[in-house]
């Protein structure tokens, strides 16, 4: 890679990585001129030995290869403590070591080489996550001269790795300075390393930071293209959705009415098996139409704005089981709790409520009697509704199909329905920011689970 030379025997600067160090004042030591010493640009990679501290063998043999096909010595050490006995054969000219290692971490290997007479003008690069502020403190307190975050670049990998080389020239010119003593996050901390290791590090610390916040921001336009395309994706949907609701329910309706004549004004012509045909004819017809008619309540459900109140959920559920009468039968069957009231809307949580019921005293229909209980618990955070039955329940193996539209558990012969209830009752719940889960077991019930925010009434 490109690096600037020497520009005045007084003054010696270099780039990498867009940051430029100048160190003032430079003179060459031991009575040598400036064309006795070999620039950073001469240095060939060959003479370059670098140990790797890693205990992953993936990530070390990547490593590896990008170190040797930039014509670097490599030898690789499974973790900290091999990687320091290996100093004494192989002595580096540069450690790169990750953080996490089992026996001897990054920190501690660092901290070893670091108090060796014989290995501290060695440069070790850390290679970390960098999730949490003290790992830069870890890091100045161990000698370490770089960080390199996790997963790396390999471009940026080369460039730390040359500007860390050059840097070590650096310091043998200056020598190092005192410690110092820090306080950070209220607790003192006392730095060994010379200042240039410090600002190396410190500076190092800024890019990966820079690095992180790219690599955030483009996380963020991907997310932002992925949204797109999904709302893109759920325009075209409710317009298929409406196509489904004229296209196709417009020849449905006129086979169920041209049945139905056939069936009223010619009856006795057709005999017992073509009026039984009739009748299959028209029955398909009607869970078809029933079908179309669940599929366009769930595509509604996307674009429907959510009116919140702060709602009576108990004056709420008399009226829905006041409804219920009709088609269910005896509501007198259902024990309802004391319920807190949630801050939802009340028209998309009447559907809620329908469809959990509904599915509640179709499955315990057939015990004797049949139990069906409505109760809930709250805290500050949220209230979990439940409704639970006594009736055919599920298998737990089967819980991912639950609330997918269409996916049923049960056959049409035994609980006829569309598959589409609790697709619905899912859709409307997230969408007010709560979840919905349940717990079953065949033959002996289930019971179905929801959560909202909190009201305010006085329940």
């Amino acid at each position: 890679m490109p690096v600037a030379g020497w520009t005045t025997p007084m003054h010696k600067n270099y780039r990498a990585i867009g940051w430029t160090i100048c160190v003032p004042n430079w003179q060459p030591q031991n009575g040598a001129s400036t064309t006795d010493m070999s620039t950073p640009a001469e240095i060939s990679n060959q003479a370059v030995k670098i140990l790797i501290a890693e205990d992953s063998p993936t990530q070390a043999l990547q490593l590896q290869h990008i170190l040797e096909s930039q014509g670097y010595q490599v030898h690789v050490a499974a973790n900290g403590r091999l990687a320091l006995e290996a100093t004494q054969d192989f002595v580096p000219t540069l450690v790169v070591s990750d953080v996490v290692m089992p026996e001897m971490d990054g920190y501690e290997l660092s901290r070893r080489i670091k108090s060796d007479p014989g290995l501290r003008d060695i440069p070790v690069i850390l290679v970390t996550t960098m999730s949490d502020p003290q790992d830069v403190i870890r890091g100045l307190e161990c000698g370490a001269d770089s960080f390199i975050l996790k997963p790396f670049d390999e471009r940026y990998l080369l460039s730390r790795i040359q500007f860390v080389i050059m840097n070590r020239q650096m310091r043998e010119v200056e020598g190092a300075g005192p410690g110092v003593e820090i306080v950070f996050n209220g607790k003192k901390h006392f730095i060994t390393a010379d200042r240039l290791q410090i600002l190396n590090l410190l500076l190092s610390t800024y890019e990966a930071a820079i690095q992180r916040n790219k690599e955030l921001n483009r996380n963020q336009e991907e997310l932002q293209a992925v949204n797109a395309k999904l709302e893109a994706a759920n325009q075209e949907l409710e317009s298929f959705s409406y196509s489904v609701s004229h296209d196709l329910r417009a020849p449905l309706r006129a086979i169920d009415g041209y049945s139905r004549v056939l069936e009223e004004e010619h009856s006795a012509s057709l005999g017992d098996e073509g009026r039984r045909l009739l009748g299959v004819i028209r029955e398909g017809s009607e869970k078809m139409d029933t079908l179309i008619e669940d599929l366009l309540a769930f595509s509604r459900l996307g674009r429907k704005p959510i009116n919140a109140a702060d709602t009576d959920m108990n004056l709420l559920l008399r009226d829905v089981l006041a409804g219920l009468r009709t088609t269910v039968g005896n509501v007198n069957d259902c024990v309802v709790e004391s319920l807190p009231s949630a801050w939802c809307d009340p028209a998309l949580l009447r559907q809620v409520w329908v469809n959990l019921l509904s599915n509640a005293f179709k499955f315990a229909g057939k015990r004797e009697p049949p139990m069906i209980r409505v109760a809930a618990r709250s805290d500050s955070v949220e209230n979990v509704y439940s409704v639970s039955d006594n009736g055919a329940g599920f298998n737990m193996r089967y819980y991912e199909k639950l609330f997918g539209v269409f996916q049923r558990l049960h056959r049409n012969e035994e609980f006829p329905g569309t598959g589409v209830g609790l697709a619905i009752v899912q859709r409307i719940i997230v969408r007010h920011g709560g979840r919905v889960w349940a717990e079953g077991k065949v033959n002996e019930g289930a019971t179905f689970y929801f959560s909202l925010p909190p009201g305010k009434l006085k329940d």
